[in-house]
């Protein structure tokens, strides 16, 4: 039986933060490997900055210097609306034999109830609640959220580094330096593309 991580986002742009996460979750359980899953057209979010295509070559420009990261386009290529169920089901057929851990944080975990077919996607992976600065005290929140989907949370406190997409945008909109953020790979990128202007 393979472990197999999946960290899905909008990745509006990917930053460090996303890659320190990830690669702790990699090491503290022993993964085969992750896989980043940027969100095509995701239900809940309805305008992002940068479009599908842009996201995914800036996860694959971000993730290339580690061999135990993979980007997949499955959410990206598809035209309807994708949710995360979806997308465990698919790949649940093409990595047979394989244990999903879903990698997200602590306030997406909390909402869980409110995504399409919750209990189905805990019949599909286990999920790793990552703590992010300034949450605290929801250890039994999300024994709650568990319970009552009947599934398998796990809360991991790692140390973060307190960055965001949103906070990389608005600071490159404002012509600020978003540098030491996000991957040089990244941002040359963007600034090439004029993204987020």
């Amino acid at each position: 039986m393979k472990n197999v991580g999946i960290m899905g986002g909008t990745f509006d742009p990917i930053h460090l933060g996303h890659l320190v996460v990830a690669n702790e979750v990699l090491n503290i359980y022993n993964l085969e490997k992750i896989i980043f899953v940027p969100a095509g057209n995701p239900p809940h979010k309805t305008r992002m900055g940068a479009n599908s295509a842009e996201r995914y070559m800036m996860a694959n420009l971000a993730t290339m210097s580690n061999d135990r990261f993979t980007v997949s386009d499955f959410e990206i290529t598809k035209d309807s609306k994708c949710y995360s169920v979806d997308t465990l089901r698919e790949f649940r057929k093409l990595y047979p034999e394989t244990e999903f851990y879903f990698i997200t944080g602590t306030d997406a975990v909390i909402e869980l109830p409110n995504w399409h077919e919750p209990e189905e996607l805990m019949k599909l992976c286990k999920f790793i609640a990552v703590s992010r600065p300034g949450t605290q005290n929801l250890e039994q929140r999300i024994q709650e959220v568990a319970e009552k989907l009947n599934g398998h949370i796990e809360i991991l406190k790692i140390p973060m580094l307190q960055i965001s997409s949103t906070d990389i945008r608005e600071r490159i909109k404002n012509g600020m330096s978003a540098k030491y953020m996000l991957p040089e790979s990244v941002e040359r990128y963007i600034y090439k593309n004029n993204l987020y202007r």
